[in-house]
C-alpha cells in the first residue's frame, strides 16, 4: 500500500464573484466567525443583518471589481486573484515535494473549502495530512479559525488520518530570505529612492492582544529579522498595520496615518511591503495599491510603490517547500502513527 501524504495549503478565501450577492454570502460566513467578531450572537446578529449586510456588500463588490481579473471578452474570471494565486502556489509546491505527496488548496471562507480539500486528499488515498495555513504570523482570527474549521470537518468522520498542523512560520529563515530578496529586487527596479519603507501587516484589535493573542509580537519579530537581513539597504524602515474597521482601537501605528504624516513632514517617496500576506488580495491590490496610494499623493506624496506579495514566485515556493519538508513531512519519516490525532507543530523560536 502506497503511503500517501496530503498537504493542504489554506488561505483566507474570497467571494465567488465580485457581485453584492456573492459578497454578502462571503461576508456572512466571515463575520459570523467568532474568532473574527468576538461578540455574543444575540448582540451581533441584529447588527450584522440589520446594518452591515445591507450596506457593505455593494461597496465591497465595487472594490473587488477593481482588482478582479478579466477575460479578453471583458468578463470577470471564474475566481478572485487570491484564489487563482493560491491554486498556482499549490500546483508549484506539488512539483517540489516527493511523488507520494499530494497538495490541495483550501479556503477558510468560500470555495474551495477546507472540507472540499480534506475530502479530496482522503479520496486520493492520503493516510496522513499536513495543514499549512498561509499565514506566517499566528493570530486567533486566522490560524485558530482554520484549526476550528478543521475540527468541525473531521468531527463528522468516523475514520481519520494522522494530522499535523503548522502553527506559524514568522521567523523561518527561508521565509525571511524570500521577503528580503523580493524587496531588494523591487528596489532595484525603481528609478527613484524611497524616503521610507513601510512593512505593513494586517491589523488586529488591541483587545485581542490584551487577551493574549501573540500576533503583534510575531509581526514585530518578523520585522526585526527582516530589518537585520536588509542591513545593506540604507533606507529608514518602519512597521505599520492596516485594514482596521469598526469603532475599536486597533494595533498601531496605522499604515494610513503613517502615510499622511510622512507626506506632511516632507517624506515624499514611499515603498510598502506586506510580509504578512502570502498572496495578493483585496487588502494589497485595492486597499494599498489604489486607496493608500491616492491618500499619500493627496497629502503631498510624489512616488508610491507597493511590492507584490510573494505569490507563486519561485523564491516563495522554495521557502514553502523547505517549511513543509522540515515541519510536516520530515517528522513523519521516522514515525508511523496514523491514530487520527492533530499535532500542532510549532517552530523552536529564537
Amino acid at each position: 500500500m502506497v503511503n500517501r501524504i496530503g498537504i493542504m495549503v489554506v488561505n483566507l478565501g474570497s467571494p465567488a464573484q465580485p457581485t453584492p450577492k456573492a459578497v454578502r454570502k462571503y461576508l456572512h460566513q466571515f463575520l459570523m466567525d467568532p474568532h473574527v467578531i468576538a461578540l455574543s450572537p444575540l448582540l451581533w446578529r441584529p447588527i450584522l443583518h440589520g446594518i452591515i449586510l445591507r450596506r457593505r456588500p455593494a461597496r465591497s463588490a465595487a472594490a473587488y471589481q477593481k482588482i478582479w481579473n478579466q477575460t479578453q471578452n471583458g468578463d470577470f474570471t471564474k475566481e478572485a486573484p487570491l484564489i487563482e494565486i493560491t491554486r498556482e502556489q499549490a500546483a508549484k509546491l506539488q512539483k517540489l515535494l516527493p511523488d507520494n505527496v499530494i497538495v490541495e488548496p483550501g479556503m477558510r471562507y468560500g470555495e474551495p473549502s477546507i472540507k472540499q480539500a480534506f475530502d479530496n486528499l482522503l479520496t486520493k488515498g492520503c493516510n496522513k495530512v499536513g495543514i499549512l495555513p498561509l499565514y506566517p504570523q499566528y493570530a486567533g482570527s486566522t490560524v485558530a479559525s482554520v484549526y476550528d474549521e478543521l475540527v468541525k470537518v473531521i468531527g463528522k468522520r468516523n475514520d481519520l488520518p494522522s494530522i499535523r498542523f503548522l502553527r506559524d512560520y514568522h521567523d523561518n529563515p527561508s521565509y525571511i530570505d524570500a521577503i528580503s530578496q523580493s524587496l531588494r529586487t523591487h528596489l532595484n527596479g525603481l528609478d527613484w529612492r524611497p524616503d521610507k519603507i513601510l512593512f505593513s501587516f494586517h491589523g488586529l484589535p488591541v483587545s485581542n492582544i490584551e487577551r493574549g493573542d501573540p500576533y503583534k509580537k510575531e509581526c514585530q519579530r518578523t520585522f526585526e529579522l527582516l530589518r537585520n537581513n536588509l542591513s545593506d539597504v540604507s533606507v529608514e524602515m518602519q512597521i505599520t498595520f492596516q485594514s482596521r474597521f469598526g469603532p475599536k482601537k486597533w494595533v498601531e501605528p496605522y499604515t494610513s496615518k503613517t502615510l499622511e504624516s510622512m507626506a506632511a513632514s516632507g517624506q515624499k517617496n514611499v515603498v510598502i511591503i506586506t510580509p504578512g500576506f502570502s498572496s495578493d488580495s483585496l487588502e494589497t491590490l485595492e486597499e494599498l495599491n489604489i486607496k493608500a496610494k491616492q491618500l499619500f499623493l493627496a497629502h503631498g506624496g510624489e512616488n508610491f510603490s507597493c511590492v507584490p506579495c510573494l505569490n507563486a514566485q519561485d523564491i516563495h515556493i522554495n521557502a514553502l517547500a523547505n517549511i513543509t519538508k522540515k515541519y510536516l513531512l520530515k517528522r513523519w519519516q521516522s514515525e508511523a502513527n496514523t491514530d487520527g490525532k492533530i499535532n500542532i507543530i510549532g517552530q523552536p523560536h529564537n
